[in-house]
């Protein structure tokens, strides 16, 4: 049977756009369907603009720290709207180099959503149908609300870029990475930031020393985090009061002034909003960030029809080989629920082509990912936590916690934590993890020795490059404690 491709990738993120390039290198037909941008979650709604959005918000405790080494510096103030559309402008210019990698790789792009006829044929949106020898499903996913009255009125991860102003106050619900990292972008860029979690801490399935050091920091930085707390209702606070007339500030609960000048109608429907927690607590807030999990994008895409199981999560079900249930389909990415990270996708789409069009199977290394949780500071990490190895086998913890030399000497409160989880029996290291500033940096350099198989002794053998911060890597000589 002739197809008009090789290979007909959906999805124009991280992992179909390696793929479809690569592929298109080996000397393959390809065709790419994006209904939306070019890039991504990654490179449109996710990574990139968040941490552009992170080193925004970095700048106002640098000007403190300045005036504390002696510069006269003045603090400004942030003006969302202009960062906002440099943000626009960069974005549009990393979309446009994604097309032009894609237009000199000769991969035919069609601007369009796309779903599965039979294992492989593909219709466009336009009712243009396209047939391929094989097929690649790299859709990613999408941010969820919860199973609440009103949810609707809440914004995801989705729309926080796209806001028109940013909110004197905002409600953040979740405990994870996204919830955390936002929670300390916008502290720092002024606004009020309450944090509902409904688990006993925050970054559950990370180190807990880490994770609750990066809890205590957050609060030391002024944000208003609240574990064991969940939200049970919540609806415009006019329609909860019509009499309320705005302000929302901590201990704006609820106006119950009925002598205002303006009525808020019923109708309304923009404006703060009102939220009951399960403590019982009562609050008004500018806006409510759901930031509670994402779930594959598979909705409506004819998957199940083309013979390709799904999980009980929507996931695409794939074998080590990211091939699905339908033989001539395979699936990377966010879209599989394995590892939600953007270089994982890549390297999957990497292996992917490795095995259908190198005649190489390749099975995805999805052992020891080094990772960064771009709070403030970082949280950077790799192998198992110490909760995680101690019930494995007989463990080592190599642990220590000081003021960085840059804030203290600004009297800044900080503290950073270095640790290492080593194994008793092999002194391989297990696991390492980083609270500081720059743990990103860092951790991707020790995640090459982790993954390498070092041992403790290896990095004990390491010369320390004095003074930095990351020298404590290499210095911790005394097990802390043994499990």
């Amino acid at each position: 049977m002739d197809f008009d491709y090789d290979l007909f990738v959906i999805g124009g993120g991280s992992g179909g756009v390696r793929a479809a390039r690569v592929a298109a290198a080996e000397g393959a037909k390809v065709g790419l369907a994006e209904e939306y941008r070019m890039g991504g979650t990654c490179v449109i709604r996710g990574c990139v603009p968040k941490k552009l959005m992170v080193f925004a918000s970095e700048y106002r405790e640098m000007f403190e720290n300045a005036r504390s080494y002696g510069w006269d510096v003045k603090d400004g103030d942030f003006h969302w709207p202009k960062f906002q559309s440099h943000l626009a402008s960069e974005l549009d210019r990393l979309e446009e180099i994604y097309r032009n990698l894609l237009r000199s790789s000769d991969v035919a792009v069609h601007d369009s959503r796309a779903r599965l006829v039979d294992p492989h044929t593909i219709e466009l949106a336009d009712g243009d149908k396209k047939t391929a020898k094989h097929i690649l499903i790299a859709t990613g996913g999408y941010p969820v609300k919860p199973d609440l009255p009103n949810a609707d009125l809440g914004i995801t991860s989705n729309d926080i870029f796209n806001l028109k102003e940013l909110p004197k106050s905002i409600l953040i619900i979740g405990g994870g990475y996204i919830a955390c990292e936002f929670a300390c972008i916008l502290n720092g860029m002024g606004v009020e930031v309450v944090q509902y979690y409904r688990g006993a801490q925050i970054l559950r399935g990370f180190d807990d020393e880490g994770r609750g050091l990066v809890a205590d920091l957050m609060r030391e930085k002024g944000i208003d985090l609240r574990t064991g707390t969940n939200i049970v209702e919540m609806k415009r606070a006019s329609d909860h009061n019509p009499d309320y007339e705005g302000g929302t500030s901590s201990d704006a609960a609820m106006i119950e002034d009925h002598e205002v000048i303006t009525r808020k109608q019923t109708s309304d429907k923009t404006g703060p909003i009102w939220v009951k927690a399960t403590n019982g607590t009562e609050r008004v807030f500018d806006q409510v960030l759901f930031a509670t999990g994402r779930s594959p994008n598979t909705q409506d895409m004819g998957l199940e029809e083309a013979g390709v199981k799904l999980g009980r999560r929507h996931e695409i079900i794939v074998d080590d080989y990211s091939q699905t249930s339908a033989p001539s389909i395979y699936a990377v990415g966010d879209v599989t629920n394995r590892v939600q990270l953007t270089p994982v996708a890549i390297r999957e789409g990497m292996a992917f082509v490795e095995t259908v069009f190198k005649g190489n199977p390749t099975k995805p290394d999805h052992e020891l990912i080094p990772s960064a949780i771009f709070t403030q500071p970082e949280f950077g990490t790799i192998g198992l936590t110490e909760e995680e190895a101690r019930d494995q086998e007989p463990i080592e913890v190599y642990c220590t916690s000081f003021r960085p030399m840059q804030t203290a000497f600004a009297g800044r409160p900080d503290r950073i934590l270095m640790k290492l989880v080593v194994s008793r029996e092999t002194r391989k290291v297990l696991g390492c993890h980083i609270v500081s500033p720059y743990a990103g940096e860092m951790i991707q350099l020790a995640g090459i020795a982790v993954k390498m198989g070092a041992t403790k002794e290896d990095f004990d053998r390491t010369v320390a490059v004095h003074p930095t911060m990351s020298e404590e890597i290499v210095t911790m000589k005394t097990p802390m404690r043994t499990a």
